[in-house]
């Protein structure tokens, strides 16, 4: 299997580094991946390829330009990077406006996925108003340091959470809700009984969390959410 392309870029003097899956015929939309607290990883690759399969052109964004060599060292670039909002939703758009700059992507209609931290960037990315077709959250947290204002997400919205996931829990999710009504946003947002954080990745029964735990009727059915939204915004 051959690597992924690195993909140059960078935002507020940091050098950055997305990586690039191109699906084999002309693709159908560009989509930015959002990785979690990790940055690129594994994981993320695969997501990045599973998109190209699926006709997309693909790019995992690249959150502090350097990697992460354990969860216990991206909490501290992830705190640095949130710290600011404005900061924060900078480095989310520079992402976007790299995988925009491609020329195989620039014609293309733009969308955007991401998982924990990343799904969190996926719903701050629309909350910033990036033109983006839909944007897709899977177990990313649903707070943020500063709402959505009336009319600005642009994008179609799909959150799929666990609905036992001690990291976001219910209290969250009403004023999520209730902050997208204000927004006027279009939102979908399914929620999984008895599912923690972390279920899309298998690797989360070896890290020893109790918040944290793959499910794989979670994993299949919030990937297949996904596929029908982007065939609907697609056309």
């Amino acid at each position: 299997m051959t690597e992924l392309e690195a993909v140059a870029y960078g935002h507020a003097g940091q050098d950055l580094t997305g990586r690039l899956a191109r699906p084999k015929g002309t693709p159908g939309a560009a989509i930015v991946v959002f990785p979690t607290i990790a940055n690129f990883n594994a994981p993320m690759e695969k997501r990045a390829r599973m998109l190209a399969d699926l006709g997309y052109i693909a790019m995992v964004a690249d959150f502090y330009g350097e990697p992460a060599e354990s969860f216990e060292a991206a909490v501290p670039l992830a705190a640095k990077l949130r710290a600011d909002v404005s900061h924060y939703r900078g480095r989310l758009a520079a992402a976007i406006a790299a995988l925009r700059d491609l020329p195989a992507a620039s014609e293309l209609p733009m969308l955007a996925i991401g998982y924990c931290m990343g799904g969190q960037a996926a719903i701050e990315a629309a909350r910033d108003g990036q033109n983006l077709l839909a944007a897709v959250s899977f177990h990313g947290a649903l707070s943020t340091a500063r709402q959505a204002e009336p009319g600005a997400i642009k994008a179609r919205l799909l959150i799929c959470h666990g609905d036992a996931d001690p990291l976001v829990p219910r209290e969250q999710v009403l004023p999520f809700w209730d902050e997208m009504n204000r927004a006027g946003a279009k939102w979908h947002f399914h929620s999984y009984s008895g599912v923690r954080h972390g279920f899309t990745d298998p690797g989360s029964d070896a890290r020893s969390l109790d918040a944290v735990k793959y499910d794989a009727s979670a994993d299949r059915q919030s990937w297949a959410a996904m596929v029908n939204l982007f065939d609907e915004v697609l056309n």
